[in-house]
């Protein structure tokens, strides 16, 4: 962190200092290096040290990925996952008032972790039914609370798709995603300024929309590959817990239906296609299957 205070002052003192002088005045101002140069290689430079030096690795036991997390320790990430609970409830409309499906679904995550080895983690698992009846959607905050909305529970035809949706959200949670998106975002961030800052001709910001846009191409790219490794880590939990895996593939319909149509294209998506991610899931089920 002193390194980063000192590298953004010296920033700071070279957006400041005059303009290199004209090629005219050359020999009088000797070499007369854009500022601009230095600064965009100064925040790339920066950006890349603090990855490597201001973040964690870890070895994923779930994923068998190496990752870079923002969060050294899952204290942290259930700190977090805490605090920020009672505005995701909050903003959701509440939890439901249907106390039998509040009961269902932490009926239904309770016996998933009690079948798999994510019992075995430090995550504090919460499992929670909102009463938002508009929005299709389910998602878990760092540190183990997992969230589903009416509007997606309604939908829902069985108890098999009930973990499919819930085994799914525990993926992201012992899959270190949020966390390890935290890192990757601050990352390209860093890298998007610094080449935006080396593509300016001091008129047009058009370089710094360019990198910005690779930037966040990049984000959704990994968000995407975490949607993948979460369908496959739930497609494990629901097996291990005796649920039917292929309820998992009836969910992804479930969300084409409710997006319009399962055939958008995955550019600039945060989630693969559920088109794709029937194929998919379809595949770690052969696979799974054939281990035992």
């Amino acid at each position: 962190m002193q390194y980063m205070r000192r590298m953004l002052a010296l920033i700071r003192r070279l957006q400041n200092a005059p303009q290199p002088a004209a090629y005219g005045d050359a020999r009088r101002a000797g070499l007369g290096c854009n500022p601009r140069i230095i600064i965009g290689l100064l925040i790339i430079g920066g950006t890349m040290i603090y990855h490597w030096l201001g973040t964690t690795e870890y070895q994923n036991e779930f994923t068998g990925r190496t990752q870079k997390l923002a969060l050294a320790t899952p204290q942290e990430e259930i700190a977090l996952g805490l605090q920020s609970t009672p505005q995701m409830i909050q903003e959701s409309g509440g939890l439901s008032d249907d106390s039998a499906g509040r009961v269902l679904v932490e009926r239904v995550g309770a016996r998933l972790l009690a079948s798999t080895a994510a019992k075995q983690t430090p995550y504090q698992f919460k499992f929670h039914l909102l009463a938002d009846d508009r929005t299709v959607n389910a998602f878990a905050l760092p540190g183990g609370q997992v969230f589903i909305t009416e509007a997606l529970f309604r939908r829902l035809k069985s108890e098999d798709q009930l973990a499919g949706v819930l085994g799914h959200e525990m993926g992201h949670v012992v899959g270190r995603h949020s966390n390890e998106q935290m890192a990757s975002t601050r990352m390209w961030s860093g890298l998007a300024q610094g080449v935006g800052v080396l593509l300016s001709d001091g008129q047009s910001n058009a370089g710094a929309q360019v990198a910005q846009m690779v930037a966040q191409y990049r984000v959704m790219k990994f968000s995407r590959d975490d949607e993948s490794e979460s369908d496959a880590l739930g497609v494990r939990f629901m097996i291990q817990a005796g649920y039917d895996p292929e309820a998992l593939i009836g969910v992804m319909e479930i969300l084409a239906e409710a997006s319009g149509g399962g055939n958008q294209s995955d550019f600039m998506s945060s989630h693969p296609s559920p088109a794709n991610r029937m194929e998919r899931i379809r595949e770690v089920i052969a696979k799974e299957r054939s281990r035992r």
